[in-house]
């Protein structure tokens, strides 16, 4: 049986993770985005230092929290929520510290050669464009396939460590790993053709 929308604020929080847990109800999320943005986004602003940056993290957030409150069992959603959106801004800035290595290593490397001409370097174009067609691949990835796929095999986490780092559980690590490990295969044989 479903609520009225008026009966969700005189529920408590556990209340409506239950209710969205049972009829998956999306105005449960809408209730919480209502009681838990401002906190969200006090959290993403001391992390990002800029106001659009912490309001786009803060929605992202509430977007994933469809399908997380769904997956965890939750005692305190407040403290849930702030590591939950602590781990959503860390891995934003690991991947963006990881995107400005990935650049500034194309940029050491560009700089060793002299020429660089297609006719004289054939085998370093290819490699160059491969690396470019990938990385455009990993940004085309869903949220949860790309951050797996970066911290794994970009930055040699473990099972454990991307675990931690994304909140996900393993299980879902490795199915995230797999799933994107397969996307990545369809996009590349794309971009082949």
């Amino acid at each position: 049986m479903f609520l009225k929308r008026k009966s969700f604020p005189k529920m408590t929080d556990d209340e409506l993770i239950a209710h969205y847990k049972l009829h998956q109800d999306k105005e449960c999320v809408g209730e919480l985005y209502k009681r838990y943005t401002g906190f969200t986004y006090a959290i993403c602003l001391k992390y990002h230092k800029n106001s659009d940056k912490a309001r786009e993290a803060a929605l992202e957030i509430f977007e994933e929290l469809i399908d997380k409150l769904l997956q965890h069992d939750i005692k305190n959603f407040k403290s849930w929520l702030h590591t939950v959106a602590r781990n959503h801004c860390l891995l934003s800035f690991r991947s963006k510290k990881h995107e400005e290595q990935f650049i500034d290593n194309y940029k050491k490397y560009q700089n060793d050669f002299m020429e660089q001409d297609k006719v004289l370097y054939p085998d370093y174009v290819t490699k160059e464009e491969n690396y470019k067609e990938l990385e455009l691949c990993i940004n085309q990835l869903k949220d949860e396939q790309k951050n797996c796929i970066v911290l794994f095999y970009l930055q040699n986490k473990s099972y454990v460590e991307v675990a931690e780092i994304t909140g996900y559980s393993m299980k879902e690590v490795k199915s995230f790993l797999q799933n994107g490990k397969r996307n990545l295969k369809i996009l590349m044989s794309k971009d082949d053709e």
